[in-house]
């Protein structure tokens, strides 16, 4: 499921034990090392997130070209691309890697909405399993283990970091 330009499309998100990924706009613990192994895990690609994630941010990550995901027709951020469909973002992400080094891929960031968008369409996911189960109102998209399989996790201490690739049997998509 590489873009267009052959990109790999990666989610990167961090997921509690209940499948939480944020409360009230917020991720709800505070693990640096996790935002750590994000930065370095983003650094130096597309980087595409909703709306409601940028802002809670609250600018551009720097060393990432981030696109914005909205419905919002009106809405403007400096710094960002802006794209109102997943499809918009990808043809997006395809334009300005067309001519990067060949190791550059599309991240998706987030939120929940753009996760489960972006789903059909990634290659690969890489997950920050958090050992609590914290109350959340955001939750990150179920997968089917038979569309996907583990193929690396790491323990960091405070969480682990597990790599899924996309499982592609003959005749399916």
């Amino acid at each position: 499921m590489t873009t267009p330009t052959g990109r790999r499309v990666t989610l990167v998100a961090a997921v509690a034990e209940n499948g939480v990924i944020g409360s009230d706009a917020d991720i709800p613990w505070k693990i640096s090392e996790d935002f750590a192994h994000f930065k370095a895990t983003t650094l130096g690609h597309v980087l595409v997130m909703g709306r409601t994630t940028h802002e809670g941010i609250g600018r551009p990550l720097p060393g990432r070209t981030t696109i914005v995901l909205t419905r919002d027709p009106e809405w403007t951020a400096d710094g960002v691309r802006i794209a109102h469909s997943i499809t918009e973002a990808l043809d997006l992400a395809d334009e300005l890697l067309r001519d990067q080094p060949a190791d550059r891929q599309v991240m998706i960031g987030g939120g929940a909405h753009v996760y489960a968008a972006a789903m059909p369409y990634a290659d690969e996911q890489i997950l920050s399993e958090i050992p609590l189960a914290p109350a959340g109102d955001t939750h990150y998209p179920e997968f089917s283990e038979k569309r996907w399989r583990e193929v690396r996790r790491e323990d960091r201490g405070k969480f682990a970091v597990v790599w899924w690739e996309r499982v592609f049997a003959c005749g399916a998509a």
